[in-house]
């Protein structure tokens, strides 16, 4: 590797699996090898062949792959005992995993080989460079993770690097020095990391768990301090609070601290990968991850939009699409006109004078303080602003809405919602069932619906949040309803807020199916839009 060049290791298939709440089927595996592959990562270490099955079904079916330059890593430990090396099932099963790295981990931390494997210090020393030996002699390229390295090196130098140099003379490719319990502190890290690479000559590399919170600065510590492979996982997935986060590692690595990358790596697909992964793995994105999180170049402040419509360096610490996000802005009781018109433009609308800016101000601070709350709503401020504008009319009106919740002595369940809804001069009479009355009410609406509006037919409810605004009224009191929906390609969010809990949902699912066929409509190859209207039934009835 080139000098200040970075070496990127991905143990998001390995070790982020080991997360609570993550679990990865063989095809979601090899799906984001692919999309790690397609981004630039090095080495991909694809799990333990000697752990479970499904690793070992992985790595048959991964070879067929092919990619454009990561290498596929296997990862396990040193053999057991050290006269057995050769006959060692966890070593063998590594080499029929048949990938050119390897991965192994071992004991660095006396504490560790004496209580867990009951071993001498000398009889450590030698089961660590009889396997990395063994490894080696198969040709494979052998990474040696020093497990609990830290931990190890402050209870006893002398002991963490005899064990290092066992691996290193042993012919290990990579010295990586593990913060396994995640507590070491910054400049730990980066003093201990330091004193090694002074004290050995085989390329060194850093991975750290994250249960100070602290995972990232120690790595561009260990960095600093002259590692030059870095080991993470995607969204920092792993093990109780997680593993680095390459997602904050790299762009720091590349746009702070000016390292480049063994091959090159495409950070504007950095936020579209750490999506794709979160999605694989049934996980809720992290809206305030720095970089590419939903929330990290959102501006909501009157100041902070105003100075950012005149130069977003103002707050903002790199340009979004550096890393393929995108900017926000989003409307609320501290919006101020920069507000308004940032929104105006991002949706190619023209309002003509500031005054129009003003009175949007004006009516969004009442309507917030009423219970509305558009920060989390940007599809119902969406209709709102067009409503003003008198760009946009609802598709239908409700007519009527009945909701019935029966459940028996045996305490099953059963909702219903039976709608009139009125559509132009039509009126469709629906009812359906659901798993609760707002699924009801959904599914109902949707069957009322999609015969004149095929395009909602592949919305699903994605979210749905209910908050009790702050008064003594208890079970009388104003609710906010949040719903957010998808189709598969985009998620939008809308509000409803009534003391009637079906009537916010109403509200807030009207809102959904709106601007799902307003946007329909835009996408039509005809000219104009064609509006059906009619009168907005009280039962439904918008603030606008």
């Amino acid at each position: 590797m080139q000098k200040n060049s970075i070496e990127l290791f991905d143990t998001t298939l390995r070790d982020g699996t080991q997360g609570e709440g993550v679990n990865l089927s063989i095809q979601d595996k090899l799906h984001i090898a692919e999309k790690l592959d397609d981004f630039g990562i090095d080495i991909i270490e694809g799990g333990w062949p000697g752990s479970k099955p499904r690793d070992e079904a992985f790595f048959r079916e991964v070879k067929s792959r092919r990619f454009k330059q990561a290498r596929m890593c296997a990862f396990g430990s040193t053999a057991r005992y050290p006269d057995q090396v050769a006959s060692d099932n966890n070593l063998n099963l590594l080499l029929r995993a048949e990938t050119p790295v390897i991965s192994i981990f071992g004991k660095t931390w006396r504490f560790h080989s004496s209580q867990t494997l009951g071993l001498s210090d000398a009889e450590n020393e030698e089961l660590i460079a009889r396997s990395v030996s063994f490894l080696k002699e198969h040709g494979r390229e052998v990474i040696f993770d020093a497990e609990h390295f830290f931990d190890g090196y402050k209870d006893d130098p002398d002991f963490a690097l005899t064990m290092l140099r066992a691996a290193e003379q042993a012919g290990a490719d990579r010295l990586v020095l593990c913060d396994t319990n995640g507590g070491a502190l910054t400049e730990e890290v980066e003093m201990i990391t330091r004193e090694v690479a002074r004290q050995v000559h085989r390329p060194l590399g850093i991975h750290v768990h994250n249960d100070g919170e602290l995972a990232t600065a120690n790595t561009l510590a260990a960095v600093r301090a002259g590692a030059v492979h870095v080991q993470g996982t995607i969204n920092g997935i792993g093990e109780r609070c997680g593993n680095a986060n390459l997602c904050t590692v790299i762009p720091n690595l590349i746009l702070k601290m000016g390292y480049t990358t063994r091959h090159k790596v495409a950070l504007e697909k950095l936020t579209p990968l750490s999506l794709y992964v979160y999605e694989r793995a049934n996980l809720s994105p992290h809206n305030r991850s720095a970089f590419v999180g939903r929330s990290a170049f959102t501006h909501k402040g009157g100041i902070h939009v105003s100075s950012v419509l005149k130069d977003p360096r103002m707050y903002e610490h790199i340009d979004p699409q550096t890393v393929g996000n995108n900017r926000n802005v989003r409307v609320s009781d501290l919006s101020g006109q920069s507000n308004i018109r940032y929104k105006l433009k991002e949706l190619g609308l023209h309002a003509g004078e500031k005054a129009f800016s003003r009175k949007m101000v004006r009516r969004i601070k009442e309507m917030e303080h009423q219970g509305y709350q558009f920060d989390g709503a940007e599809a119902s401020f969406e209709l709102l602003l067009r409503a003003e504008l008198n760009r946009f009319k609802p598709y239908f009106d409700i007519c009527s809405a009945h909701v019935t919740v029966r459940i028996d002595e045996e305490g099953r369940e059963t909702s219903e919602a039976a709608l009139k809804v009125r559509v132009g001069e039509q009126e469709a009479h629906t009812a359906a069932d659901g798993k609760g009355p707002v699924s009801a009410l959904d599914n109902a609406l949707r069957k009322a619906l999609t015969g004149f509006f095929p395009e909602i037919g592949h919305i699903t409810l994605t979210d749905y949040k209910v908050r009790v605004l702050g008064d003594k009224s208890g079970t009388a009191s104003q609710v906010r309803v949040l719903v957010e929906s998808s189709d598969g390609d985009r998620q939008w969010s809308t509000v409803g807020v009534s003391n009637n809990i079906i009537q916010a949902s109403l509200q807030a699912l009207c809102d959904s199916l709106n601007w799902k066929i307003y946007h329909a409509e835009l996408n039509k190859p005809r000219g104009h839009l064609e509006f059906l209207t009619g009168v907005t039934s009280p039962a439904v009835d918008h603030p606008w």
